[in-house]
């Protein structure tokens, strides 16, 4: 029965989100207190009734169950429990009920953390919610259904995809939905501001730790797919340009602009347009991202293979999605207008110029990524848009954008001097381009002028960062005493714009400096790269929980000292029989060496691939910076004090630093 109880349970769940979609919606609008409070209590049933559709089919996984057809499809009995677990996501189904519980999660956090939202206005953003919610669990129930029984019941089951029985792709998914589904609650409370017709400082509050914790989720879920990438599929790349790559990082790009914009319109008043259409947008490429992975018109390593019925359903969703909105925001186009003032010098100016470079490059992707698609539909002929094209296109954006990500904090709002900001930072700027310049050739024995302009723009990045902390403490009596009382936003910034700077050191210093070579090798062998002496030991076979394996054993050495031994692995699995290569990785700070075993040559001559990528590891670092800022700046107190401000009736501090006056230096922008 436990299929016909997960079925059910989530047949209450849509059901819930129909009452939350609609009942507080008119009762808003008819001024119905009763009807209004009602969204909170169909967001916690909904939540319940969806847990326990998503517990239902985990324990169908976990015991073997395979009278549910999903389960029969994507598990084995040899399944290790953690890829039984993982396996709930690993098809189309099951990660659309992990979508919609993670929907309800989101929507019963702005329940239980906004109550200091006036009554209307929470009960509009999670109505708006419940609406997207019952367009993801009708998708479900009635073209998805992951409790479809299966008769006769197989003795055992088709087993997960090889590609996910792997770590990295335990906790890739969810993080990657938590940040795609996160986004609904700004446009959430974007769509409730346009209805209510408040779009003010205190609006831009409001939104803004929602805005950081999911991008700073969906920051994360791309880095782990793309470490997962790096040493899963053994081509020693961390990033391809690949369809579905690009469809969760064209709304990172959307929300990182939205973070900007959001700043500008809580400290100033100033690019309410902007952060509306951002808000919008965002959320409309996560649901663009969910058509291109499941609607068949992608073939990737990422994407699932379904039929094209399932993506015009979701086509028709991004379709009301878009068009609703877009038509709401143009009915109330004279409430978001901006009317604050600025200077092309100034914070805002800076923000702005950040935000149309985000877009540009945005647009770049989104070109990139769906004209093949179009060409293709219209019957006008099968291309590949691939890495020469988004690298030609994007990498020149990214030096200006990189450059004003370091001088925006250095700015003042409103306006400043081009002259007092130019006597400021030209020292720190010619500084970090000529060390630009020498440090790779101290590093690596050579430079380009490309390589020396992405070093030179990282150093200033961090320099300009940590100048302008230092300038927040310089006045101070007690400096360090001051650390304290700058707010968790301001370190946030801080913490992801030095992450940027990292990132940046590593993505020049890796496409730069880079080696492969494609050897073959008979025990005994050796071969040199990198510094590292490498001898081919011969290969062994080993046996997994559910696969065959043929295992190398190299041997490295460095300056004649053995530093390590690397045991790469090509895996057979038992049901699937797929081969997949299980690279061999030895990390250090300043490289990578990566080993992927190929194929037999015969005469115990083996294929290898082996890969010397200098500060590979910075930017997994550097990543991890980035997203750790994002949380730090979400759990700021002013957003917890914003709640108890609206509760006793007292003035919104975020009201007092909108436009009526420029926010102080503590109150960092992104």
């Amino acid at each position: 029965m436990i299929g016909e109880i997960g079925q059910f349970a989530l047949l209450l769940a849509l059901l819930m989100a129909l009452v939350q979609g609609t009942v507080p919606l008119i009762g808003a609008q008819r001024g119905i207190q009763s009807w209004v409070a009602t969204a909170h209590t169909a967001v916690t049933g909904q939540f319940v009734f969806l847990a326990v559709s998503y517990v239902c089919l985990t324990w169908a996984f976990i015991t073997h169950d395979f009278s549910v057809s999903y389960v029969a499809s994507h598990s084995n009995t040899n399944l290790p429990l953690m890829y039984r677990i993982s396996g709930v996501w690993g098809g189309h189904e099951g990660s659309l009920v992990l979508w919609g519980l993670m929907l309800a999660g989101w929507s019963l956090a702005v329940s239980r953390f906004s109550k200091g939202l006036p009554a209307v206005m929470a009960a509009r953003t999670l109505a708006i919610m419940g609406l997207v919610s019952v367009g993801i669990l009708s998708f479900t129930l009635f073209t998805s259904n992951p409790f479809e029984p299966l008769f006769p019941v197989p003795a055992d089951g088709r087993d997960l995809n090889p590609l996910l029985q792997d770590p990295g792709l335990v906790l890739h998914p969810p993080m990657l939905y938590m940040g795609y589904v996160g986004l609904a609650v700004p446009f959430a409370i974007a769509m409730a501001g346009l209805i209510d017709g408040r779009l003010d400082a205190a609006w831009a509050r409001w939104s803004r730790p929602w805005a950081l914790t999911a991008w700073a989720f969906l920051g994360a879920g791309i880095a782990l797919g793309s470490w997962w990438a790096y040493y899963t599929l053994g081509w020693g790349g961390w990033w391809f340009w690949d369809p579905v790559e690009n469809a969760s990082f064209m709304p990172f790009l959307a929300a990182t602009a939205l973070l900007h914009s959001l700043a500008a319109t809580e400290k100033r008043g100033a690019f309410r347009s902007w952060t509306v259409l951002l808000a919008i947008s965002a959320f409309s490429l996560s649901l663009l991202g969910t058509f291109l992975v499941r609607s068949g018109v992608l073939t990737s390593v990422h994407a699932f293979a379904t039929d094209p019925d399932r993506g015009l359903y979701i086509l028709l969703l991004l379709a009301v999605v878009v068009g609703g909105s877009f038509s709401l925001y143009a009915w109330r186009a004279p409430a978001v207008r901006s009317h604050a003032r600025f200077d092309p010098v100034s914070r805002e100016g800076s923000l702005l110029a950040n935000n149309v470079l985000l877009t540009v490059a945005l647009a770049a992707v989104l070109v990139g990524t769906l004209y093949p698609l179009f060409l293709d539909a219209l019957g006008l002929g099968k291309i590949s848009v691939g890495p020469p094209y988004f690298d030609a296109v994007f990498g020149p954006l990214m030096v200006p954008l990189v450059f004003l990500t370091g001088l925006g904090p250095l700015l003042r709002w409103k306006r400043m001097s081009a002259t007092e900001i130019s006597r400021r930072i030209w020292h720190t700027l010619v500084a970090a381009l000529i060390v630009g310049a020498v440090l790779p050739l101290l590093l690596m024995g050579s430079t380009t002028v490309m390589t020396s302009l992405g070093i030179g723009m990282a150093l200033w990045l961090a320099a300009a960062s940590l100048r302008d902390l230092w300038s927040k403490l310089a006045h101070r009596r007690r400096p360090l005493a001051g650390l304290r009382k700058l707010p968790a936003a301001y370190y946030g910034m801080l913490t992801s714009h030095l992450g940027l700077a990292v990132l940046v050191f590593g993505i020049t210093m890796v496409n730069t400096f880079e080696s492969e070579r494609d050897i073959r090798m008979a025990p005994g062998q050796t071969h040199e790269q990198g510094g590292y002496t490498l001898r081919f030991d011969g290969v062994r076979p080993v046996q997994g929980p559910n696969y065959d394996a043929q295992e190398a054993l190299i041997t490295v050495s460095r300056d004649g000292r053995q530093v390590t031994e690397l045991r790469p692995q090509k895996r057979v699995y038992w049901v699937q029989r797929e081969p997949m290569s299980n690279a061999a990785i030895r990390t250090r700070f300043s490289h990578d060496l990566m080993v992927a075993l190929g194929n037999p040559m015969g005469g115990g001559t083996w294929s290898l691939r082996v890969y010397h990528n200098p500060f590979q590891a910075w930017l997994w670092f550097g990543s991890g910076l980035i997203v750790l800022g994002g949380f730090i700046a979400a759990a700021d107190r002013r957003y917890r004090l914003l709640n108890v401000v609206a509760r006793e009736g007292g003035t919104d501090p975020a009201r007092e630093s909108g436009a009526s006056r420029p926010a102080t230096a503590e109150g960092g922008p992104s």
